[in-house]
């Protein structure tokens, strides 16, 4: 049952959120709000309540709130819901109202209710209102996972891999399979333990004792590497099982499942899923030969990786590499922790998952990230289900994730979304008054056929993605 509601839950839950932001800070600054929707199109069902319309609509695909203003059909444009009904109700309508006013009434809105007559201050109090609330609810979610399931920790100690680094040559030093036992002098309890402590630790040089002696390597000085870099440059250990396989990919039609652990590819042992990606990498389009256990039996299968653009770690450059879809066995064990350190977790994790946005957004744009990634309503529909089907912790985690994608995305300057308006208003103010009728419409015309463009090309994305795996399901 709770495949079935989820995406319901997932979309209203963070709509929801973002559009009482908006609806809050409306009535906190004294703008009249007419009407909050969920959804657009048809009502499904509408309720009033004070002087506030609110309803359901028939297309669950975003929201928003209605306010007063002096270009009534412009203004719905805040939040995309222009719905021509400026003239309001006439005598005899069901639902109209003598004392109330427009649209349920004959009453005209004051001129100190509209947006319009709201300070600058105000104004942009409400339009970031949206995204402050999904970066709450995010925080929120994620504090709450943290202290229901506790922290996840990456138990081992154990080197992956090491990834070659111009600007730290010794860090070669480091091999796979050595066990790294302190850093700087203070004994390290899981891999965890490690990138906390590595993150921060001063600039200066870092001590690695490992089971074979120690490594020292320059760190966050000039010329040397950051922490994040020798973080990025140095693999743990995972076992070469696999965890999760994507639609339509390389590993779904080739037969790859997951808890499938790989033997052999190119009848190579593997035994690390470091050693996975270092055969896959450079393959691209070539026909690879796996061996995996599943169930006791040893079967054969054939993979072709398929060609991805991805920014070299150590020299910064794009290159073609290998990649199969497929994803490597949850490492982290639980370890359960306190309010404070949920809340020190919370943060991390918004802060972590709204700076990846960003980097794939600037991705998107310097062309460094395809836009075949882009996924939209059908996508998130079903991670939905899918995050469901795995569990209530799952489920969430996608409810704040999305959250903080909402919160990040509201935010680019497209005249449609929050951060569209803030700049139009911006720069309204600058100019020392509005732009004319004609400017706002082409302007909110250019954001509309943005925000389609956008949502063809991810729900393209979507339809293809789901043809694959409709291929892969019927011809193996």
């Amino acid at each position: 049952m709770l495949a079935y509601i989820a995406p319901i839950l997932v979309f209203g839950l963070v709509i929801f959120v973002h559009e009482l932001g908006h609806f809050i800070a409306a009535k906190l600054t004294g703008v009249y709000a007419p009407r909050f929707s969920i959804g657009f199109g048809r009502a499904l069902w509408r309720r009033r309540r004070g002087e506030t319309e609110y309803v359901l609509a028939a297309l669950p695909l975003g929201g928003y709130v209605r306010m007063a203003s002096r270009h009534d059909a412009e203004t719905a444009f805040i939040e995309g819901g222009a719905e021509g009904e400026s003239d309001g109700l006439k005598p005899g309508d069901a639902g109209y109202d003598p004392d109330a006013m427009l649209p349920f009434g004959p009453k005209p809105v004051p001129e100190n209710r509209w947006f319009e007559s709201k300070s600058l201050a105000a104004r942009l109090f409400i339009m970031i209102a949206g995204v402050v609330m999904n970066v709450i609810l995010a925080f929120v979610v994620f504090t709450a996972l943290s202290l229901s399931y506790g922290e996840p920790v990456i138990a081992t100690r154990v080197v992956g891999a090491v990834h070659a680094l111009a600007n730290a040559p010794a860090l070669a030093q480091l091999q796979p399979g050595d066990t790294i036992l302190a850093m700087n002098g203070t004994p390290v309890r899981s891999w965890s333990d490690l990138a906390e402590r590595l993150s921060d630790a001063p600039a200066g040089t870092l001590v690695l004792a490992t089971n074979r002696g120690k490594v020292q390597v320059p760190m966050g000085t000039a010329g040397a590497p950051t922490a994040r870099d020798i973080l990025g440059a140095v693999d743990f250990f995972v076992p070469p099982v696999i965890g999760d396989v994507l639609p339509g990919s390389p590993a779904k039609r080739s037969g790859l499942r997951a808890g499938d652990t790989i033997v052999t590819i190119g009848r190579q042992p593997v035994q690390s899923w470091s050693q996975l990606q270092e055969r896959v990498t450079p393959a691209a389009g070539t026909e690879l030969p796996f061996e995996v256990r599943r169930g006791g039996r040893v079967l054969a299968l054939t993979v072709r990786p398929e060609s991805t653009s991805q920014k070299d770690p150590a020299t910064g450059v794009m290159r073609s590499v290998g990649k199969i879809g497929a994803a490597a066995a949850d490492p982290t064990t639980r370890e359960p922790i306190g309010l404070v350190d949920a809340v020190k977790g919370g943060a991390r994790a918004t802060w972590v998952n709204g700076t990846r946005i960003v980097a794939t957004v600037r991705g998107l744009i310097t062309r460094e990230v395809s836009v075949r990634q882009l996924g939209g309503p059908i996508a998130i529909t079903r991670a939905s289900v899918t995050a469901a089907q795995s569990g209530f912790e799952s489920l969430f985690y996608l409810i704040a994730l999305l959250s903080v994608n909402v919160a990040v995305l509201n935010l680019l300057p497209i005249p449609i979304l929050d951060g569209g308006q803030i700049l139009i208003n911006v720069a309204e103010s600058v100019k020392g008054g509005p732009f004319s009728t004609r400017t706002r419409e082409y302007i909110l015309r250019c954001g509309l056929v943005a925000i389609l463009l956008i949502f063809v090309v991810s729900t393209f994305n979507d339809v293809l993605m789901g043809v694959r795996d409709l291929v892969s399901r019927l011809f193996g």
